[in-house]
């Protein structure tokens, strides 16, 4: 088998970019571990930015997003028991989208199938070889048989558990890496949100976030130790936690129900470089990872996708010069977004070693941001997202 372009990875991001490299006349196979309902069955943030919007316009997958997806033009903050709304559209004539990222990959899953582009499910055993060569190919075994893809390059969209990071010789790349010292205990149900946008929840019992996918379901999250497990957390218990966090009026109007979904995750800010090694390429969260806290993950990986695109386009189309700078395009652009989500990660959640001056200087920024037009014009713009240059 041959293929301009092997995908690893089959989700919004793999996808993504085999949409839009398809739609610009260049062959490309997705290969994918794990089954497509597995896939489906993940549960990942929705607050698209527009230039994520913009990149699923032009790959033809937007209309069920223009449909159903709830535009938000400000974003709250939540602190000493009230709420302090961020003017996102005033403030940058920017605002962003709530649609899930489940939605995403099966806008992308249905075109691709519709176009009747080619995807690999369930292949274990994924190798990425010759990528440091003139021969780079993707190896798999599927229903006993071994299989081989030789391409011009290899996308690695397989995330931060993938093969494609893995398989680069650790002295050609570099890593760079911070854990938080707690998680978020996230719980899905089918209930309408408690606010038509989004609430960030500085408490000293922990962070918290109201979020939503749509008019009738919501996701929250609060701020939970390392070491909890999701057995310890009865529906009931986390409804209780979540409501001690909230301002009294606002607790008052949430409405719970059972959760259809609950898991902890733990946090991490994660960058490796560089992105490109030879005719291999990492993609999303293969070369990093951003706490969730500044709404960026699917984002970033969407912009990578852009650049990609950008520069495969480019080189196929005779200018090879416009495929060599993905790296440090789609880097700097990270490393912006990487501060943000660090800095909002800093400001709303208890750390355990911060200590009373670490509590009063968070308690001092929160002040000073949401009285100074400045500071919050510059949150406003990190939030809806930084231009792709």
């Amino acid at each position: 088998m041959k293929t301009q372009v092997a995908i690893i990875g089959a989700g919004p991001s793999g996808l993504l970019l085999g949409q839009l490299l398809a739609r610009s006349g260049i062959a490309n196979v997705v290969i994918e571990q794990r089954s497509a309902d597995y896939v489906l069955g993940r549960i990942r943030a929705g607050v698209l930015e527009q230039t994520t919007v913009d990149l699923l316009e032009q790959a033809g997958v937007a209309a069920r997003l223009h449909a159903e997806g709830l535009p938000h033009d400000g974003v709250e903050l939540c602190f000493g028991g009230q709420r302090h709304r961020i003017d996102l559209l005033g403030l940058t004539g920017k605002r962003v989208v709530v649609y899930g990222q489940t939605e995403v990959t099966r806008d992308l899953m249905d075109a691709r199938q519709a176009a009747g582009l080619p995807t690999v499910y369930e292949a274990d055993e994924v190798t990425v070889h010759g990528f440091d060569s003139a021969t780079p190919h993707v190896g798999w075994l599927k229903d006993g048989v071994r299989h081989t893809l030789q391409a011009d390059f290899i996308a690695g969209c397989d995330g931060f558990h993938g093969v494609c990071r893995a398989s680069v010789p650790p002295g050609a790349i570099t890593l760079h890496e911070k854990v938080y010292p707690f998680g978020w205990l996230g719980v899905l149900a089918d209930v309408p949100p408690v606010s038509h946008e989004l609430i960030y929840v500085h408490h000293e019992r922990g962070f918290a976030l109201c979020s939503q996918r749509s008019k009738v379901r919501s996701r929250y999250y609060v701020q939970c130790a390392l070491d909890e497990q999701v057995a310890q957390w009865s529906d009931d218990a986390f409804w209780a936690e979540l409501k001690r966090r909230l301002p009294d009026d606002t607790a008052a109007q949430l409405v719970t129900g059972p959760s259809i979904e609950k898991s902890i995750a733990p946090l991490r800010s994660f960058v490796a470089e560089p992105l490109r090694f030879g005719t291999l390429f990492l993609v999303g969260d293969a070369g990093h990872i951003v706490p969730p806290t500044g709404a960026k993950g699917l984002n970033l990986a969407a912009s990578d996708v852009g650049y990609l695109w950008q520069g495969l386009r480019g080189h196929y189309a005779g200018h090879p010069a416009e495929l060599d700078h993905y790296a440090s395009r789609a880097l700097a652009r990270i490393w912006k977004a990487e501060r943000f989500s660090w800095w909002m990660t800093s400001l709303m959640h208890q750390f355990p070693d911060a200590g009373s001056f670490g509590h009063k200087m968070q308690r001092a920024e929160l002040d000073y941001l949401v009285g100074s037009t400045a500071a919050m014009t510059a949150l406003a713009e990190n939030y809806v997202g930084l231009p792709m240059v």
